[in-house]
């Protein structure tokens, strides 16, 4: 079968990235968006060694043409390139989705972004382990919580509370409800030479866990909020496109006067201005000021040479869908 993809968009995004490689080949980082580069059925990522193909063909033959087109494209231009897997989001099965080798052996299992190692498990799950678009993010924290407390909520595999450690955070404290993701969380701590204490890995869910926090009088120098866009358990319901105050409120008795809350909200369908108006709200009373925003970085944005569209919705003041607040939090008295 034919493939319809462009390969002159691969190029140009390849061009556009050349300063973000590394010799050594340990750097990750996103080679081609095509939802905003010019071919919404792809989107290409680089993990170390391993290429890491999304497909997002509804026509499993088309998307198995367009990927088999792509791989041959980097493999020509990345000679050093060991592994290719493919994630197909419509695919038949689980395995399809979570990934399947095309070429090589078995993928890298860590990378290196701004001094730090993260374990990475690409096969583990539909997404690769290890998000991408919140690189500036991993080094404002690891730039900005030497000496301080970080309670890391929706930990996943941990890479913001990794980042906040390797920067000399006083304690992290990793909270997510599937204990193999926080294990990989473990993996990036030993990588680092951190020490792993048992008892900053909870494997629990957010809402029972943040009241237990509550009522044993835990405060925290800083919060990080990164939660799916929804997703519902018996303690509560997660929904940033409809309600992001309310996980914001959630914690915000745990965390210290003049203290952070970090909110990433990636609701495709929220826009920038909507999501900063609940904000805005939320400090009406003098006891949340937004203080910075954090963009995503340009291989996740495009840049004005290689994008080819338009987001879905409009991101602005924020750069992207994946729309990354600080908060600042006072409390009475």
């Amino acid at each position: 079968m034919t493939s319809d993809l462009p390969i002159n968009r691969l190029e140009t995004a390849l061009e556009a990235r050349a300063a973000l490689f590394d010799e050594p080949h340990e750097a990750a980082f996103r080679l081609f968006n095509g939802f905003l580069e010019g071919f919404p059925d792809l989107a290409v990522d680089l993990y170390g060694r391993t290429l890491l193909l999304h497909s997002y063909h509804k026509d499993a033959a088309a998307g198995l043409a367009a990927a088999g087109d792509a791989r041959d494209f980097y493999l020509a231009h990345l000679p050093w390139l060991e592994a290719v897997v493919l994630k197909s989001r419509h695919g038949a099965g689980d395995a399809d989705r979570r990934g399947r080798i095309i070429y090589g052996a078995a993928p890298t299992t860590k990378i290196r972004e701004h001094g730090i190692r993260y374990a990475v498990d690409l096969l583990m799950n539909q997404d690769a382990s290890f998000y991408l678009d919140t690189r500036l993010l991993r080094q404002w924290l690891y730039e900005n919580m030497t000496g301080l407390t970080v309670l890391n909520t929706f930990a996943y595999t941990g890479s913001l509370g990794v980042a906040a450690a390797a920067g000399g955070a006083a304690r992290v404290v990793h909270v997510d409800r599937n204990r193999r993701f926080l294990n990989l969380a473990k993996d990036s701590y030993t990588l680092n030479g951190l020490p792993i204490d048992r008892q900053d890995f909870q494997t629990a869910d957010f809402w029972p866990y943040m009241n237990r926090l509550k009522r044993t009088g835990n405060r925290f120098d800083c919060v990080l909020i990164d939660p799916p866009f929804f997703s519902t358990t018996r303690g509560g319901t997660v929904d940033l496109a409809s309600n992001a105050a309310r996980l914001i409120n959630k914690v915000r008795p745990l965390v210290k006067h003049g203290g952070r809350i970090v909110a990433i909200n990636n609701a495709l369908f929220l826009s920038g201005r909507a999501y900063l108006d609940e904000l805005e709200a939320l400090g009406a009373g003098g006891y949340v000021e937004l203080e910075t925003i954090i963009p995503v970085p340009a291989d996740f944005t495009g840049t004005p040479a290689t994008r080819a569209g338009e987001p879905i919705t409009d991101p602005t003041p924020f750069n992207h869908s994946t729309k990354i607040a600080v908060l600042r939090i006072h409390h009475k008295g």
